[in-house]
């Protein structure tokens, strides 16, 4: 059993990762999480607000698994953290694979929220196959689901179990950051979701939820979804662990 980290590009100033994970199962399932931005970006970058994308070809999700000798067409299961553009830019390349995704975030998005409208195009194709699940889930040999609703309804992060690791928790946008790990003194960030008197209590539980998991567990380890300091420090594709 393997757990690839793919980088997908970065965010400048402060050289934040954008990220994305393979997880290859004892079974031989090949389990994706999240498939970056847009491939159109390496020629037309679309950059956040106060923020530049920077974008190579090595850095889009077809030339990341091919770096480990991988084809779109071996992924068997996409698991859809959320479908911010950073994550979910390329879904439309994978309409042999299972998506997995949260109900609650599926319908938000399908309805026709602003927020994921802009991408709406690649995510939402008839030919997609999505599975809606509600809650925490046990994905397949050594993957579970877990539901972290706050940085938007729905949102969920991955608990791989590795032989050799032990486990490791990919926190995704929950936790972007470590220094956003404590729940009680956690700074909202400008891309949390912030449209009801509850929102701030949620994010804080999800964030809450990741470090009960991670202590729970024994974490080998727990990977932040945009943090610089720790990314550089990590083993990247084509390394692995194992």
């Amino acid at each position: 059993m393997r757990l690839y980290l793919l980088s997908f590009g970065t965010m400048q100033p402060g050289d934040i990762p954008v990220a994305g994970y393979l997880v290859q199962t004892d079974n031989g399932t090949n389990v994706l999480v999240d498939t970056g931005w847009p491939r159109s970006y390496v020629e037309n970058p679309q950059h956040p607000p106060g923020l530049t994308l920077e974008i190579a070809p090595e850095d889009t999700v077809v030339a990341r698994l091919a770096s480990i000798g991988l084809t779109p067409s071996d992924i068997d299961i996409l698991v859809c953290s959320h479908l911010d553009d950073d994550h979910s830019g390329n879904h439309d390349l994978f309409p042999g694979a299972e998506l997995v995704v949260q109900r609650e975030h599926y319908e938000l998005a399908k309805g026709g929220h602003p927020r994921f409208a802009t991408n709406r195009e690649i995510w939402d194709l008839p030919d997609l196959n999505y599975r809606l699940i509600e809650g925490d889930t046990a994905l397949t040999a050594g993957v579970e689901l877990l539901e972290t609703g706050g940085h938007v309804p729905g949102h969920q992060s991955v608990l791989v179990r590795l032989p050799k690791t032990g486990p490791v928790l990919l926190a995704v946008d929950a936790v972007m950051d470590q220094s956003m790990a404590d729940a009680d003194t956690r700074e909202m960030w400008v891309t949390d979701w912030s449209e009801s008197p509850d929102d701030e209590a949620r994010i804080r539980a999800s964030t809450q939820k990741i470090a009960e998991v991670a202590a729970r567990e024994r974490a080998a380890l727990v990977v932040y979804g945009h943090d610089a300091r720790q990314w550089a420090e990590l083993r990247r594709a084509p390394e692995y662990y194992e």
